[in-house]
């Protein structure tokens, strides 16, 4: 394979582009803030009070926020439409280190486990076709139902809810995909709970791993079930390492427990990654 260059690569062109629709930014989306955020923890026990009767009448307690460019650079707000909520320098970052893979040749399919609208998979199946590989495969691997119930102390301390905008039906994330011309046999669905779905699917080999399940559970069921599976030089990228403590608790765990001493490197304060030696 011909070693590919993201300087001088044309492909990189149409990449940029679609990083700026894929996060809307400098399109002026507003930004939506849940009442109950992560700063205010006595809203989020109201919140977690009042969901059940919201979310039977299809309700949700949100405010509108003026649009900031360098928070959607960052990934710091939930946008109203836009198709991602990790923002550029994730998607930069998930770029490079797609095209690593492709560069060294590391075996392996590319895995997204905790996909909201698809944005992230969406721009990784966009890689592969920008720069012509034709055999790996995109997984999308979720519950298209929110994230479960808390279970484990280490997230009913951190009371991270199942926010009705987190629930998006595979429909709507395939429609995407439909938008963007690249809902193909490159693109494979795994619907479920991950504590149920990963340690039997049907994913042998990955290149790159990206985890955004939000919770201390849904990292570790992830991490327990495809992290053997991550071919040597793989990625393995965590999304909200920075920002949720339980999912920080999750990879730490699995850390230690495994022996994994690969340095952990930031991306933007919330995203960090480490490649598997």
């Amino acid at each position: 394979m011909t070693q590919i260059d993201m300087a001088t690569s044309p492909a990189n062109l149409y990449l940029d582009l679609l990083k700026q629709n894929l996060t809307r930014i400098g399109y002026g989306d507003t930004h939506r803030t849940l009442s109950a955020n992560t700063q205010a923890r006595n809203l989020r026990a109201v919140y977690r009070v009042l969901s059940p009767f919201l979310s039977s009448l299809k309700l949700e307690i949100v405010r509108t926020v003026d649009y900031d460019v360098s928070r959607r650079e960052l990934g710091l707000d939930w946008p109203a439409e836009a198709e991602t909520m990790i923002g550029v320098r994730r998607l930069a970052q998930l770029q490079e280190s797609v095209v690593t893979v492709l560069n060294d040749q590391v075996p392996g399919d590319l895995v997204e486990t905790g996909v909201w609208r698809g944005g992230a998979s969406i721009f990784m199946r966009a890689v592969l076709k920008a720069y012509g590989d034709t055999e790996r495969v995109v997984w999308l691997c979720d519950s298209f139902q929110g994230i479960p119930e808390p279970t484990h102390p280490a997230d009913i301390e951190e009371q991270v809810l199942n926010y009705d905008r987190l629930m998006v039906p595979i429909e709507q994330v395939q429609q995407n995909f439909a938008r963007y011309g690249l809902l193909d046999d490159q693109v494979k669905f795994v619907k479920g709970w991950f504590s149920d779905t990963l340690p039997t699917a049907p994913i042998d080999e990955i290149a790159l791993l990206r985890l955004d399940g939000d919770q201390y559970q849904s990292t570790i069921d992830a991490l327990n079930a495809l992290y053997p599976r991550v071919s040597s030089g793989g990625f393995v990228v965590v999304d909200d390492y920075g920002v949720i403590k339980a999912c920080r608790e999750a990879v730490a765990d699995y850390r230690d427990d495994h022996g994994i001493t690969e340095p952990i490197e930031d991306i933007d304060g919330s995203g960090v990654f480490w490649r598997k030696g």
